[in-house]
C-alpha cells in the first residue's frame, strides 16, 4: 500500500478538515488536554482558509486513493511556516507524516527559514521534526483568559487599519529582523487585529488576539505589550484573549497569571534556517 503526496483540491477540504479534528482530538485525549478544535466543522473551516489562499501551499497524503493526512506551508512572507500537519489516527506511524513534512521542506527551500510550533507533550512529532533538521528555539505555553484594566496614559488601543501596515512591518523588523505584512493583511475577516499607539506612533500590535493559532504580536517594550492586550480586552470584554507565550519572558508570564489568565498546554517553537533572537517582547503564532 503505497503513499502518494499531491496538492490539495477544494473537494478535499471536508475530508481533510475532519481528519484535522480527529487527529488533534486523539492526541489531546491521550494526554488529557483540551482539543484544539471543538468540532469537525472548526477543522473544516480552517482547512478551507488555507486551501483557498494563494499564499498557502496545501498538500494531502493518499493511500490507495484514500486521503489519510494533510499539511500546509504558509508562504505569506520571507519566513515560511508549517502546519497544521495531521494524519488519520488509524494511519499513523506508517510514514505519511514524514512524507508530508519532507514535501513542505522541499517547497520551502530557498526561503530565509521555515518554522513550526508543536505540542510539547507529543513526543512523536517532536522527534520527527528534530530528525528532519528543525531545532528547538523557544518553550511556549498556550494561555487564555479575559483581560481588563487601565491602559497607560497617552496610549490608545484600537483596531488595526490599512494605514498601520507599514508601521507594524517596521516594528516587526526591529524585533525579529523580518516583517509579516502579508500575513497581517490576510488575517481572516472573522478576526480583528489591534494596535497600541503613543503620540500617533505604533508601539505594539496583535494580529489575532482572540484566536491564538493565527495570532502573533510584537511590542517596543513589555509594558507596551501589556497595553495592547489590556486595550483589546477593554474593547471586547465578552471574549477571552488567547496567545502563545514564550515562558522565558518570565515577568510577562507572571503578569499574565496575576491577571487571572490560565495555562492550557505547553508547546515548542522549532526552526530551520535563519533565526534571530527577538530584540523585544513578542508572541508567536502557531506557525512562527
Amino acid at each position: 500500500m503505497s503513499i502518494q503526496i499531491r496538492e490539495m483540491k477544494p473537494e478535499d477540504v471536508e475530508t481533510c478538515g475532519t481528519i484535522l479534528y480527529e487527529a488533534f482530538k486523539n492526541i489531546a485525549d491521550k494526554h488529557n488536554f483540551r482539543p484544539d478544535f471543538p468540532t469537525p466543522e472548526a477543522g473544516i473551516e480552517l482547512t478551507e482558509v488555507f486551501v483557498t489562499s494563494p499564499q498557502s501551499f496545501s498538500i494531502v497524503a493518499e493511500r490507495d486513493g484514500e486521503i489519510i493526512g494533510s499539511n500546509h506551508l504558509w508562504e505569506y512572507d520571507a519566513i515560511r511556516a508549517v502546519g497544521p500537519i495531521t494524519v488519520d489516527p488509524g494511519a499513523q506511524a506508517k510514514g505519511a507524516g514524514r512524507m508530508l513534512m519532507e514535501a513542505v521542506i522541499e517547497r520551502g527551500k530557498g526561503s530565509r527559514g521555515i518554522r513550526l510550533v508543536q505540542d510539547s507533550f507529543n513526543g512523536a512529532s517532536l522527534s520527527l521534526y528534530a530528525s528532519l533538521g528543525f531545532e528547538v528555539k523557544e518553550p511556549l505555553v498556550l494561555i487564555e483568559g479575559k483581560l481588563k484594566g487601565d491602559v497607560p496614559a497617552g496610549v490608545t488601543v484600537r483596531p488595526l487599519k490599512e494605514e498601520d501596515h507599514e508601521a507594524c512591518a517596521e516594528l516587526c523588523r526591529k524585533v525579529h529582523g523580518f516583517d509579516r505584512t502579508n500575513e497581517v493583511k490576510n488575517t481572516p475577516p472573522f478576526l480583528t487585529s489591534f494596535v497600541a499607539l503613543r503620540d500617533s506612533r505604533v508601539i505594539a500590535y496583535a494580529s489575532a488576539p482572540h484566536f491564538w493559532a493565527l495570532n502573533h504580536a510584537v511590542a517596543e517594550t513589555e509594558e507596551d505589550m501589556y497595553a495592547v492586550l489590556l486595550g483589546t480586552g477593554n474593547l471586547v470584554p465578552d471574549q477571552p484573549i488567547s496567545f502563545l507565550l514564550p515562558t522565558r519572558q518570565s515577568a510577562f508570564f507572571r503578569w499574565c497569571l496575576q491577571q487571572g489568565m490560565r495555562v492550557i498546554k505547553p508547546m515548542t517553537l522549532m526552526t530551520m534556517g535563519e533565526y534571530q533572537e527577538p530584540r523585544s517582547c513578542y508572541l508567536p503564532s502557531v506557525g512562527y
